[in-house]
């Protein structure tokens, strides 16, 4: 006959087992949608369906502003400035940027204060897809692996069309087709290279630039963009 502390052991382990065998099941299943993905363009994301519930509390009726546009109808001046200013590496790396992330690090040590996240488009896209803006120990591991997954399934131009088509670019505004109309009227196959820069700069808050289109720390960021630009390597 088994002892109470026995028991208790067998319990623990069977919740261990239980837990992780969970955990697996929930891996299982995002990696069944990055395979659906590759092939079938997303309509939603959690950024957005985070956003979207956030605006109806205020609005019942608002929605957002999205429209899902190819890769080829981007404009390249778009596509450069965002990987200058997001992820000079991109077409390098597989995933990760392992010395942006140190430098990231220690600029967040000097400021005392996390000021920079060296976050790769892959890892972006990650976090958009399926996690919160939350920055929890947790988040970021679960936004590792899925960033691994990806990468080993889409290529580098399947990762960044999808990128430039859910990334968030102002209040309600998600993607490049609806930031062009929204910020300037025109397509975005139709921006042009400060038009590009302007955007990218946006990135980081663009509900923020989205409240303050003058602010001339922006106007300062979008000319160091422009400037890089001719560099860029683009998928």
């Amino acid at each position: 006959m088994k002892s109470a502390a026995q028991l208790l052991s067998l319990s623990i382990k069977s919740l261990l087992l239980g837990l992780f065998g969970l955990l697996l099941l929930y891996q299982f299943w995002l990696f069944c949608w990055v395979l659906w993905w590759n092939w079938i363009n997303p309509d939603t994301t959690r950024f957005m369906a985070i956003r979207l519930a956030e605006l109806q509390i205020k609005d019942p009726r608002a929605q957002l502003k999205k429209q899902w546009v190819g890769y080829g109808r981007i404009s390249i001046n778009l596509k450069r400035a965002i990987i200058v200013s997001e992820d000079d590496l991109f077409i390098h790396h597989e995933g990760f940027d392992w010395g942006g992330i140190q430098k990231a690090m220690e600029k967040n040590q000097r400021r005392g204060k996390i000021v920079a996240g060296g976050s790769t488009i892959s890892q972006q896209l990650a976090k958009n897809l399926f996690l919160t803006p939350s920055k929890t120990p947790w988040r970021k591991a679960e936004e590792a692996i899925i960033t691994l997954m990806i990468e080993s399934v889409w290529s580098k131009q399947r990762i960044f069309e999808v990128y430039l088509n859910v990334i968030e670019w102002g209040n309600g505004v998600f993607g490049a087709e609806a930031a062009a109309r929204h910020y300037y009227g025109i397509s975005a196959a139709q921006l042009g290279p400060e038009q590009a820069a302007r955007l990218a700069g946006m990135v980081p808050s663009p509900r923020f630039y989205d409240r303050n289109r003058n602010a001339p720390g922006l106007a300062n960021k979008a000319a160091v963009i422009q400037s890089r630009m001719p560099s860029a390597q683009v998928p």
